[in-house]
């Protein structure tokens, strides 16, 4: 229970951390960001780096129905693999969660309609699933790592590299301003870390290695 108490406190601590930023960065720091990575990383290569969300969710979701077969045929799964199947899932989940639910409900212009003269605003409940705030990229993304951190924590500093890579990359290549990628990536990562402890809690007991 201690534990618990510990990780919860640690938790509220870390999502007051990352309101205060994204609020200095939703008023500071989006636009100018965004204006700067319009006149400095706006290339051919650079808008090739994007994979759209749709890919990755219909790669989760086929790596998450073939270990679900593999469950059924064989009776059990490697470590590895339960880890890759609750991160797909979880991944999924938080991703419709954030676009069909918190992306319309703050209804924040996306980077392309800003720089063309949209307030940079959140017009609550008037926003849809192609709104900008949180990352959806980044909510998916953050969601997998989680799941990963949770089942192998010494993997925990590369996962965090590769999510604040990825956060620059959709920053620079003005997919997101600065705030959607840091408010994706705690709902993300917050959505898998509370899956991964549920499952190691309640589940892991039970498999075999």
């Amino acid at each position: 229970m201690a534990n618990v108490r510990r990780y919860i406190l640690v938790w509220l601590a870390s999502a007051l951390i990352f309101a205060i930023a994204v609020g200095v960065s939703f008023r500071h720091l989006d636009v100018p960001l965004a204006r700067y990575a319009i006149a400095h990383f706006d290339h051919p290569f650079t808008k090739s780096l994007e994979v759209k969300a749709t890919i990755l969710l219909g790669i989760e979701a086929i790596i998450f129905a073939t270990l679900a077969v593999l469950r059924l045929l064989h009776g059990h799964l490697t470590k590895f693999s339960r880890a890759l199947a609750l991160a797909c899932i979880s991944s999924i989940c938080a991703y419709a969660i954030n676009s069909l639910v918190l992306k319309v409900i703050f209804g924040v212009p996306n980077v392309g309609e800003v720089l063309h003269g949209a307030p940079h605003i959140a017009d609550l409940a008037g926003g849809s699933p192609f709104s900008s705030f949180p990352s959806g990229h980044m909510a998916l993304a953050g969601a997998f790592a989680g799941v990963f951190a949770v089942f192998y924590r010494k993997a925990s500093l590369p996962i965090a590299v590769a999510i604040a890579l990825g956060c620059g990359v959709l920053v620079m290549g003005t997919w997101h301003f600065l705030s959607d990628v840091l408010a994706g990536t705690f709902l993300g990562v917050s959505a898998g870390l509370l899956a991964g402890a549920i499952w190691v809690v309640h589940a892991e007991p039970y498999q075999r290695p």
